[in-house]
């Protein structure tokens, strides 16, 4: 824990009162609680903070009104709360599974989950091995523990209003590219709703749109819209055909299919930049070719690629080789990390 506290570490996240004993005793290094921890009422936070937790992130099973009666009587200076907006739900909710560990020996605590709750499932009797049953919860299909990804980025009022501090973003086991379009909208949206809650509320398609172009199931927003505060409309009003928002008839999980959909796709990202020539290098994550259009998502441009260029100066017409670094003429200037992307083929 001190080596944690040396190398600058904001906090520790404990689920586990041991360790949350040791933690605590480490001076100038916050305790965070888990979710894991599942503080689902405001008792269970009150005995956290007052053995010295600095913040509790909260139970995925609480709606917006249970959330805020928490920080009616707990939240201070000295606490805070922290609830899931987004990502990957798991089929044990507060993410206590076993399944991954038990199946295959991967720890989803070690954000290694094989997510078997995923993987579409057949019942044999054990008198008649060989012969299948499929699994149907209903007609609909058959991957009956497959819930579809948490997604409030249309309810940042009702957020605001039960008092978290903290949104938390699902993010183990993803891209660099999720994670900073993820952050990044959220972000976005969340100093555009206190500069404005107009501006928030006309820029809600734009929000959704970005968090679709990253690899997604469908979305719905999970417990939260259990409670009784009012509901913030924009998805509601003006969501895009293919998305799912809400859980329509209690539905929260996609039967079907297991796979992932994204309307575009990672494809390299600037690790240097030339204002002389306006050339840049490229670190390849997917094929790209000559007369695509991409996006650069800091500079906020989109560009049809002309001329590139491999580490030997030869001319190519398209990148297929991962992580090979490419010379690119750039219509505007670009950082250092700015993420290039092109809609998925």
């Amino acid at each position: 824990m001190q080596n944690l506290k040396d190398i600058g570490a904001d906090a520790v996240i404990v689920a586990d009162l041991g360790v949350f004993d040791i933690a605590r005793k480490i001076d100038g290094l916050e305790v965070h609680i888990s979710t894991q921890a599942n503080i689902t009422n405001y008792q269970s936070a009150q005995l956290y903070k007052s053995l010295g937790a600095k913040r509790a992130i909260l139970a995925r099973e609480l709606s917006f009104e249970e959330i805020r009666k928490i920080n009616d009587h707990v939240a201070d200076d000295t606490f805070q709360t922290e609830a899931f907006a987004h990502g990957a739900m798991c089929v044990s909710y507060s993410g206590r599974c076993l399944l991954s560990s038990y199946m295959t020996g991967r720890d989803s605590n070690k954000g290694d989950c094989a997510q078997p709750c995923r993987w579409k499932y057949h019942l044999m009797e054990e008198q008649r091995p060989g012969e299948y049953l499929p699994v149907y919860e209903t007609e609909r299909g058959t991957y009956i523990m497959n819930s579809k990804d948490l997604c409030l980025v249309g309810h940042i009022p009702e957020l605001v209003k039960s008092g978290v501090a903290s949104l938390k973003i699902e993010g183990r086991m993803k891209s660099a590219y999720y994670v900073a379009v993820a952050t990044s909208i959220y972000r976005e949206a969340v100093d555009d709703y206190f500069t404005s809650p107009e501006l928030y509320m006309s820029k809600c398609d734009y929000y959704v749109e970005e968090l679709q172009k990253t690899s997604h199931r469908d979305f719905f927003t999970g417990f939260l819209l259990n409670g009784a505060l009012p509901q913030a409309p924009p998805l509601q009003q003006a969501k895009p055909a293919s998305a799912s928002f809400g859980d329509e008839n209690g539905i929260g999980q996609t039967y079907p299919t297991n796979t992932y959909t994204s309307t575009h796709e990672f494809l390299g990202m600037v690790v240097d930049y030339d204002a002389a020539t306006s050339y840049a290098i490229v670190e390849q994550r997917n094929k790209f070719s000559i007369g695509e259009e991409v996006e650069f998502m800091q500079a906020k441009f989109t560009q049809v690629l002309a001329d590139m260029y491999n580490v030997k100066g030869e001319r190519i017409n398209s990148a297929p080789h991962a992580q090979e670094q490419i010379r690119i003429k750039i219509d505007k200037p670009v950082t250092k990390f700015d993420i290039m992307r092109g809609k998925a083929r």
